[in-house]
This record gives C-alpha cells, sequence and structure tokens, in this order.
C-alpha cells in the first residue's frame, strides 16, 4: 500500500513541477521530462510490469492536459517503461550510470517518436532541425535534473522495500 501511494503522489509531483515550476525555468523553451525519468526510474528498479503502470499513467496525464489524442502519450510512455523494465534483471542501487543512460535513451526515443507520429507523418520533414532543437537539449535537460531525481527515487525505493520486508516478516 505504501509503494502505491508514493507511487501516486510522484507522478502527482513530477507532473505539477513539469507544468509548472521547470516552464518557468526552461531553456529555450525546453523542460526537462520528469515523467519520463520517473516512468524509466521506477521501471528499472521495479520491472516491466511497475514500469507498464507507471508509464500509463504519466502518458495518460500528459495526453488529458496536453494531447489531442487520447491515449497516444500513454501508449508511448507504457511501450518505454515495459522496454526499461527488461533491465530490471541487471539492477544494482549502488550504480547510478546505467539508469542515467537508459533515461537518456528512453528520452531520446520518446522525442524521436513525437517526431515521426506528430511531424513527419503531416510532411514535415526537417529532421535536422528537430533533433537539433528539441529532442538534444531536452536529453540533456533531463539527464541533469535526473542525476538528482534518481538517486532520491532509489533510496525510497529501497526505504519501501525494507519496509515491506520487515512486515512481511511479522506475519510469518
Amino acid at each position: 500500500m505504501r509503494r502505491f501511494i508514493f507511487t501516486f503522489f510522484s507522478i502527482i509531483i513530477s507532473f505539477i513541477l513539469q507544468t509548472t515550476l521547470f516552464r518557468y525555468i526552461d531553456f529555450g523553451g525546453i523542460v526537462p521530462n520528469l515523467l519520463m525519468i520517473l516512468t524509466s526510474s521506477y521501471a528499472f528498479m521495479r520491472g516491466d510490469k511497475s514500469g507498464m503502470m507507471v508509464g500509463f499513467f504519466c502518458g495518460i496525464l500528459v495526453d488529458i492536459f496536453f494531447g489531442s489524442y487520447l491515449g497516444f502519450y500513454a501508449l508511448i510512455f507504457m511501450y518505454i517503461g515495459f522496454v526499461i523494465g527488461k533491465f530490471n534483471k541487471i539492477f544494482y542501487p549502488e550504480h547510478i550510470l546505467l539508469p542515467l543512460l537508459l533515461i537518456v535513451a528512453s528520452d531520446f526515443i520518446y522525442g524521436f517518436i513525437c517526431y515521426v507520429l506528430l511531424f513527419m507523418f503531416r510532411n514535415k520533414f526537417d529532421l535536422n532541425y528537430y533533433m537539433m532543437h528539441v529532442i538534444i537539449p531536452e536529453v540533456v535537460y533531463t539527464s541533469l535534473v535526473a542525476i538528482f531525481i534518481y538517486p532520491v527515487l532509489n533510496r525510497m525505493n529501497t526505504r519501501i522495500e525494507d519496509y515491506e520486508q520487515r512486515s512481511a516478516k511479522k506475519f510469518v
């Protein structure tokens, strides 16, 4: 139950921060994708099912408030959460390099998929412009923010797992 409550509030807080506070500290209109950090982190720490669920709810929030089609971003976030969740088998809480690389890769893939499905199919073929002015700056900004956010999420996840293991031993 604690895991669910913490996950729920972390999704809500990340969405609020991404859409309010980080809009004021943007760089050239680019804000870090906190929901992608959250989806990738939970998927890497907890596995593919958890990654899919967190990704779905993060994406559905984006769809409801900013999307043109309901389910578009939810599907992208969900698939990214599922794929990143497959790396859970090599999860070591003390390492930060692999999770950061996965966050960078997932944000890049997210940006590229959005370009292909939202712009390229509408005959807007300027990939270099979109890559240099949207995708790469967002990936860099997201990775810099992830350096600070991932350890906090990892620490909280470890505490929740320790609490769950202690409470499970009480009932055995």
